[in-house]
């Protein structure tokens, strides 16, 4: 593994270059709790991940890695006697070696924000009785009654995207740009699609697809195992744009297919082949309107139902949902739905039921609510009206009679709900209270739930339930757990009108009598909850606030669980309404609490959050006096097309919303302090954009400092540069805003 190294620069406008000073005593902070979190991930490491109960009940898979360490092992919970016992751990399989992983693999999971190793997921067959895991580029399979380990003997080459069949009797994953199945009798491999490239792939989900849709498959197998649909992307026309790691200039540019606004995107299709005698017969592609429609957002293939894709048009205002006919490849409509701003996309609809019918969401009534619907598409009645603030369904029960969701009137919470769906008149009755973001899986038959609670009380926890609700066990965690505990006022303020969700962080040594500069904690972009009612969202802004700071986060317009008008007020003007609302909000706290000095404000954000503290510099110089910037989004014109062409319209017809939201069109005016932080492999937002910055406030006679991050991509998981990364942003906001008074 490479060494990751923060590489600082000082960039201004005679273009010198000079090293980092020494910290004096005025601007020292103690990194020694930074180093802690970093380490252990915001004391995420030991806490149980991707919890599973067996398809009996009667057990609970999930995996977890030591308290600092990286590599995650797989544990069985015995529902029965509540003991846990380790099942397979990956130094069992590589026995000293190094994981590898494919460039493939680590751009997928860069996609998915996985940044451990070891078993990073895993599945059970249909009886629960093996257990399919992948490491290294190989697949294992584990015997649950006797703990036998088998490798299965794939051809050479890294794996993508393992599944077991249906039936279980199968593994299917995608190798060399096909898709590949193995046959658990007899071991025999054999190829399902032909003549997969690089450029023409099989079997694997797009790159706009990964990262903006939330779909991270491109192949699908039938209900009864007998044939498998796949995804074929032609890449021919796409833009290649190539990561390269500076302080490695011998190594070789990886390439990525970008496209980037009013540019072309990939040309996907979907076919259908059948595996008659363990061979694949010829395949049938799908026929919709792909010039109406190009992007393919959902694929569903279960019990009782046809094969269905959800379809999107290039500018997102439309979607619909098909049918497909099998043995002529044609497609009807089962419904649309379309918007004048965007249609927003679920990856959990539709769900079909064993009547036959399905559940779907739309935003017919400004906010989301949960429908049952006929075959043909047309609505039978409302389950879940719009008031109880659906946020999205987790599981339906095998015989399709109940139903379990996320909702929550507060968008900073996300409480768990029990919907029946024989009775049309019955309410959603609570599963979850406590204020916090509940999340839950539960047993094909609803008799096993196992609860993960984030709240603002505590860390982490995952307990098991019966079918009465009661606690049978918790799934044990090794995880540390910090020493303090974020001082956090969660309120609401501004205008009756337009009030906004806010989060407050003194200082724990807090003296009413001072003045504090404050530091303004930002993401402000759509689709995303940054005020959040749980304790770990606030681990580092308490440590921030420590160092003689008032942090505050502000949800504006934009964010969802608020209602249409409010979510789509930002449509075509990101330079703008977003960073109002940032004003908005803070003078609203300002007056509400004196001790928060509004002369002398900070503004720190990460890729959204990063363009907004660029943004607020330079165009509000009078309510921000200093920005740290990480991995912004300079211009949106070189940003992906499903993200920002859903927000902003396709160019050129759109082409003054994307000058309005572009920080190229107000670098000249930057009067205050501003540091960038961007990895320099980063292959969501960019390096180029934060390049394209300084070109231009050098340009304009504009200082500014620049921390390129070597060899790091958008996340930024290595724990030195971690610790060194925020201690660095706390002494520059104490050398530009100054200490308490």
């Amino acid at each position: 593994m490479n060494r990751l190294v923060a590489i600082v620069f000082c960039w201004s406008a005679i273009a010198t270059i000079s090293q980092a000073q020494p910290a004096t005593k005025e601007l020292a902070v103690d990194t020694t709790y930074l180093r802690t979190l970093a380490q252990t991930r915001s004391f995420q490491l030991g806490r149980p991940v991707r919890p599973q109960p067996t398809p009996d009940g009667k057990a609970v898979l999930f995996l977890r890695s030591g308290p600092r360490a990286r590599q995650l092992s797989l544990f069985e919970f015995d529902v029965a006697s509540g003991k846990t016992r380790e099942l397979l751990t990956p130094e069992q399989l590589l026995k000293g070696a190094e994981e590898k992983l494919s460039p493939e693999e680590k751009a997928a999971r860069e996609r998915m924000r996985v940044s451990v190793g070891g078993f990073t997921n895993f599945q059970l067959n249909d009886d629960g009785s093996l257990i399919l895991l992948s490491l290294s580029g190989r697949l294992y399979t584990v015997d649950r009654a006797t703990n036998a380990v088998v490798e299965l003997p794939t051809g050479k080459g890294f794996l993508l995207d393992p599944k077991f069949s249906p039936d279980g009797k199968k593994i299917s994953y995608v190798r060399d740009h096909d898709v590949f199945v193995l046959d658990l009798a007899s071991h025999k491999e054999f190829r399902v699609t032909t003549g997969g490239t690089a450029l023409k792939p099989h079997g694997v989900a797009e790159f706009v697809a990964q990262e903006e849709m939330g779909r991270f498959t491109g192949y699908w197998w039938s209900p009864d195992s007998s044939a498998i649909a796949y995804q074929e992307t032609d890449h021919a026309d796409v833009e290649v744009w190539h990561v390269a790691d500076p302080i490695h200039p011998d190594a070789t540019p990886t390439p990525f297919y970008y496209p980037r606004p009013g540019k072309n995107n990939a040309k996907v299709k979907v076919g259908v082949v059948t595996l008659a005698k363990s061979k694949p017969g010829k395949t049938t592609w799908l026929d919709w309107d792909r010039e109406k429609y190009p992007y393919l957002a959902t694929v569903r293939w279960t019990p009782n139902a046809p094969l269905c894709l959800t379809v999107q048009s290039r500018d997102q205002r439309d979607l619909a949902l098909l049918a497909a006919d099998l043995k002529s490849g044609t497609t009807k409509e089962l419904l649309t739905e379309t918007s004048m701003t965007w249609v927003n996309l679920r990856q959990e609809i539709p769900r079909w039921l064993p009547s036959g019918d399905f559940l779907w969401a739309n935003e017919r009534d400004d906010l989301p609510r949960l429908e049952l619907r006929a075959r043909d598409g047309k609505l039978r009645r409302v389950v879940v009206p719009a008031q109880v603030g659906y946020q999205g369904l987790v599981s339906v029960t095998k015989d399709g009679t109940e139903a379990i969701i996320n909702a929550s009137v507060n968008p900073t919470e996300s409480q768990l709900y029990r919907v029946s769906l024989k009775d049309p008149f019955g309410e959603c009755e609570p599963i979850s209270k406590t204020p916090g973001m509940h999340a839950g899986v539960f047993a094909p038959d609803h008799g096993i739930s196992i609860i993960t609670s984030r709240t603002m009380d505590g860390m982490p926890t995952t307990r098991v339930l019966g079918k009465d609700g009661k606690t049978i066990g918790e799934l044990p965690s090794v995880a540390e757990n910090p020493d303090r505990k974020p001082t956090v006022e969660l309120l609401q303020v501004g205008p009756k009108e337009r009030e906004f969700y806010v989060a407050v962080i003194k200082p724990r040594d807090f003296d009413a009598k001072k003045k504090y500069p404050v530091i303004v904690d930002v993401y402000g972009g759509p689709h995303h909850i940054h005020v959040q009612a749980t304790q770990t969202r606030w681990l580092l802004d308490q440590w921030y606030a420590d160092q003689g700071f008032i942090v505050v986060a502000i949800d504006g317009r934009g964010t969802p669980g608020r209602g249409a008008e409010w979510e789509r007020a930002i449509y075509q003007k990101f330079g703008s309404v977003p960073l109002d609302d940032q004003v908005a909000g803070l003078k609203a706290l300002g007056a509400k609490y004196p001790s928060m000095d509004l002369k002398r404000v900070g503004i720190d954000g990460w890729s959204f959050g990063g363009y907004m503290s660029a943004l607020a510099v330079m165009r509000r110089p009078d309510v921000f006096h200093a920005g740290v910037a990480g991995a912004p989004v300079c211009d949106w014109h070189d940003y992906d097309t499903h993200y920002t062409e859903r927000y902003l319209g396709v160019p050129p017809k759109d082409a003054a919303a994307y000058k309005e939201g572009s920080i190229l069109t107000y670098a000249q005016d930057l009067k205050r302090p501003l540091m960038i932080l961007h990895g320099t492999a980063d292959d969501n937002v960019y390096f180029r954009h934060s390049l394209r910055m300084v070109d231009a406030l050098f340009r304009a006679g504009k200082d500014f400092e620049m921390v390129p991050l070597s060899g790091l991509t958008h996340m930024v998981p290595d724990p030195l540069v971690m610790e060194r990364l925020h201690g660095r942003i706390a002494m520059f906001f104490q050398k530009h805003l100054g200490r308490p008074e």
